[in-house]
């Protein structure tokens, strides 16, 4: 005899919720009015008994470690209204879950919520910027501005169900003569047929058209935020409401500055003599030219912050700051002039040359060897 778990289809292991679904599925199969006959319903009998047992842990503990449960010989007794199972559970199967109190349903429905990717420059997320967008998605159709009917027709009462959306009839059942409910299909549980459909949306009440839109992004915005536009996404079916847009932000890399958080980092080189001696830059900002003082003795790597130079903040006032690190640039190759003058440069600063070559000086390890050699 096969166990009430292959009487299912599922295994020792499933857990109440893979039961109950394997139960309803295995019950509308199985219903007598779907497919009469003694075979079938002795089957249908069968996986009811079998879901009686495995719904209800303490008659599935015994069950898994007897192969009966509570002593009945996993006969088709045992009383169906025993603990644990649901005749909410017959209902939802025989019923749709409403007991047939439904009335039709509606054709109107909310439409789907959409998501474009748009690309902006880093100067734009730092003040914001009004955006033109193209959209491909579903509007309401304006031949029959969303009715699904051809203009001058509309819906007509479903002669099968009365416009009520549904069908009732008697069928045999392990609860005996029972009155089951189920979508009229005929119309499709709407109440109400579309005999002349619109051509133009095939009876949709929407179609697929292209449409322009600008949005405001504001400043501060950053790659992967996302802008949410209330009614802007898809049109519903049958002229029902249009779900939400959204609009997520992707920011160029800009070759002169890179974001960190809210500042920008920018590098500025300054030639070596200009570090030395000091000088006055200036670097073109987002905010326009702005004077970059390199005090005499400038090292390469130092940084000048300009404060309120940066990324506007997504949520408060104010801006970052503009960070500008400054790299001192050493010539690579120099004629014999600036040779000459650079030696004369070191030896006024009182550095030493061997063969033509200047001896580096200063350090712990040169420090320590002038000391043992005054020693």
């Amino acid at each position: 005899m096969s166990s009430h778990y292959d009487v299912l289809g599922v295994s020792p292991e499933a857990t109440g919720e893979e039961i109950k679904k394997a139960y309803r599925k295995l019950a509308r199969k199985l219903h007598p009015d779907v497919n009469p006959g003694e075979d079938v319903a002795e089957q249908f009998k069968a996986v009811t008994h079998a879901y009686e047992v495995l719904s209800d842990p303490q008659k599935r503990r015994v069950y898994d470690a007897t192969g009966n449960e509570n002593g009945t010989d996993n006969g088709y007794g045992g009383g169906y209204a025993g603990q644990g199972f649901a005749f909410q559970d017959i209902f939802d199967t025989f019923f749709g879950g409403g007991g047939g109190q439904g009335g039709p349903a509606s054709r109107v429905r909310r439409g789907q919520d959409a998501l474009i990717s748009v690309r902006i420059d880093l100067k734009d997320a730092v003040f914001g910027v009004n955006k033109k967008l193209e959209v491909d998605t579903a509007v309401i159709c304006p031949t029959c501005d969303g009715s699904c009917c051809r203009p001058g027709t509309h819906p007509e009462r479903c002669d099968i169900c009365g416009g009520s959306g549904q069908v009732q009839r008697a069928v045999r059942s392990i609860l005996g003569q029972v009155m089951t409910t189920a979508p009229c299909g005929s119309c499709e549980g709407f109440g109400t047929v579309i005999k002349d459909p619109c051509n133009e949306c095939s009876g949709q009440g929407r179609i697929r058209s292209r449409r322009s839109l600008t949005i405001k992004v504001p400043a501060g915005v950053a790659t992967g935020t996302r802008i949410q536009l209330s009614g802007q996404g898809e049109a519903g079916p049958a002229g029902g409401p249009s779900g939400d847009l959204y609009v997520e932000i992707r920011v160029n890399n800009d070759s002169m500055f890179m974001r960190e958080g809210d500042d920008l980092h920018a590098t500025l080189s300054v030639p070596m003599t200009a570090a030395a001696l000091g000088t006055e830059l200036q670097l073109d900002t987002f905010d326009g030219a702005q004077d970059i003082d390199v005090k005499a003795g400038t090292q390469s790597g130092e940084v000048i912050t300009l404060r309120g130079l940066g990324v506007t903040h997504l949520r408060g006032y104010g801006r970052g700051d503009l960070k500008v690190h400054l790299h001192v640039e050493t010539p690579t190759k120099l004629d014999p002039a600036q040779e000459e003058l650079l030696q004369q440069l070191a030896k006024l600063r009182g550095e030493q040359f061997t063969e033509g070559k200047l001896v580096a000086s200063g350090g712990m390890f040169a420090k320590l060897r002038d000391k043992l050699g005054n020693l």
